[in-house]
């Protein structure tokens, strides 16, 4: 049953916010294993198994004793690229690393070019090496920016990265500069964006430096598109695609972000959801009431807010509007079996995640094919030391809504707002007058965020049936293979403007804090992902 803590309205302040927002990414390190682990009786968690072997290729080892003679340099690099402060709110930091990632191709050959559609905005980096005789050409695809940060929640400063021996952000700090290699695979790399999404940049630029360094030509024309605007929104991104589609011609997009499938195994997904956001403010009295003389009787915005959540889903997570999911294709054959046949999780995340339930009957894996409707917060009045006997003049929910194919932004728009005047909700885009405050009962204002469609790609392609088994081969056993995605990537707007397969290659761990304080990427992620990005560049052909 619901477990509710009561607090004595004495206890120590906290803070004067009711959040409810969605999990962040995923807390606690599973198995290291990269195959499925057998059954096993019912027991308290155990320490992790020992890796199943992997059968590495020729190219994996070669790459591999390349990687491990220069653990350091590689580190050196995600550092210097960490520390340059490519958020949305540093327009200098996201130039700035801009021109370092052009420099890093220019001196590996790239012909460089800067993308962009509106003045003064993040440029994307474009570059372009040509192979003798290859007759496919692939663009590789990572974004540059992070999150903003709060650094009074970062373990240490998030723009000067540390190394740590484990998942903790308390974990002793490691001077990678004195330390000898081998590294260990399970220390971390802590900062903003090490991760989401420079993680990816790193390795693709290892492994570049590994093939010249064992005199192996790639297999493929190599087009490389690093955006500096995914964490925003990639308002601009577009348009930079249909401007320059010439340019990025291509027979294959890969899109290098996200984490690995949360049993540490390499993945491979073919979609991602799309989303859309919505801030909502509901109204009460026009200032702050006694709520022992006015209580039961002027209506209470915190209330009405619960009541409107109540509205939209259930505690089980099933949206309540009617016709929601008309528009949703149905999955196919191919993915329907990709995902019975993915490894089994939700139970050993239940214990990591400490929760008594799920939300509904269905795995994590089918749940995620499907659309949601998430309260990232909630905020009204005041709790704790801080909390007054009063009515609040307003609460404000902040949601999103995580599409599916063939949902879209406006779609979704027109349904929640017509399910709610029909609940006798009056809907406003701007701060309510008196006039309209007492004409209407219950008042609504919905903010919309632009959001974007979700992107199936068919997994049965020649070209998907090439990077499935060319990952495969450098990680030496199958890769997991997802449909799409549970998070969100604008990846329809590649398919706007391309008409060929669209692939994501995740390298990083799934419990990188992504999006929060604390960033951190798991070494062996990295070393895998070089390896990976090696074998892509090396070995795909179809």
């Amino acid at each position: 049953m619901p477990i509710v803590r009561l607090i004595p309205k004495t206890q120590t302040a906290r803070a004067a916010r009711l959040n409810l927002a969605a999990l962040l990414s995923a807390l606690a390190c599973l198995p290291a294993s990269y195959a499925p682990a057998a059954p096993a009786a019912p027991a308290p968690p155990a320490a992790p198994a020992a890796p199943a072997p992997r059968v590495h290729s020729a190219l994996t080892a070669q790459v591999d004793a390349y990687r491990l003679a220069h653990e350091s340099a590689i580190l050196d690099g995600l550092d210097t690229l960490t520390r340059l402060k490519s958020i949305a709110a540093d327009p200098y930091g996201l130039l700035a690393a801009a021109h370092h990632l052009e420099d890093a191709l220019r001196v590996r050959g790239f012909r460089v070019t800067e993308l962009t559609s509106v003045p003064g905005a993040a440029p994307a980096v474009f570059g372009y090496l040509p192979t003798a005789h290859a007759k496919r050409t692939v663009v590789y695809y990572a974004h540059y920016d992070g999150q903003p940060v709060t650094p009074s929640q970062w373990s240490s400063d998030p723009f000067e990265p540390v190394l740590r021996a484990g998942a903790a952000a308390q974990d002793p700090v490691i001077d990678w500069h004195t330390a000898a290699p081998p590294f260990d695979p399970e220390w971390r790399i802590y900062g903003r964006a090490v991760s989401d999404d420079k993680a990816s940049i790193a390795a693709f630029l290892t492994a570049f430096d590994a093939l010249k360094s064992l005199h192996k030509s790639p297999s493929v024309n190599i087009k490389v598109l690093w955006e500096g605007e995914e964490e925003a929104g990639s308002m601009h991104l577009p348009q930079i695609l249909h401007d320059n589609q010439a340019l990025l011609a291509a027979d294959l997009f890969l899109i290098g972000d996200g984490p690995v499938h949360q049993s540490r195994r390499p993945m491979v997904f073919f979609g991602a959801r799309g989303v859309v956001g919505l801030e909502a403010t509901v109204y009460g009295p026009v200032r702050a009431l006694h709520d022992g003389h006015y209580g039961n009787w002027a209506p209470n915005p915190a209330v009405m807010a619960a009541n409107l959540i109540a509205q939209l889903r259930d505690d089980d997570g099933k949206i309540l509007i009617p016709g929601f999911s008309d528009d949703v294709r149905p999955l196919s054959a191919d993915e329907q079996r990709a995902i019975a046949a993915l490894p089994p999780i939700d139970a050993e995340l239940k214990r990591d995640y400490q929760i008594g339930r799920f939300e509904g009957s269905d795995s994590l894996a089918a749940s995620i094919m499907r659309p949601a409707l998430n309260i990232r917060g909630i905020r009204t009045g005041q709790v704790g030391a801080a909390a007054a006997n009063a009515i609040p003049i307003d609460a404000q929910v902040s949601f999103d809504f995580r599409l599916v194919p063939d949902q879209t932004p406006a779609g979704v728009r027109s349904k929640v707002e017509q399910f709610l005047q029909a609940k006798g909700w009056t809907i406003v885009a701007d701060e309510p007058d008196a006039a309209t405050r007492l004409a209407h009962p219950r008042i609504v204002r919905l903010q919309w965020e632009s959001g974007y469609a979700a992107l199936r790609s068919d997994m049965s392609s020649p070209a998907a049936k090439a990077v499935v088994a060319v990952a495969s081969k450098a990680g030496g056993a199958p890769v997991v293979v997802m449909p799409m995605s549970g998070g969100s990537v604008p990846l329809y707007t590649f398919a706007d403007n391309f008409a060929v397969p669209i692939i994501c290659l995740p390298i990083v761990n799934h419990d990188n804090n992504q999006h929060a304080a604390n960033e951190n990427l798991r070494l062996q992620n990295l070393w895998d992902g070089i390896d990976v990005y090696a074998a892509l560049l090396a070995e795909l052909n179809w």
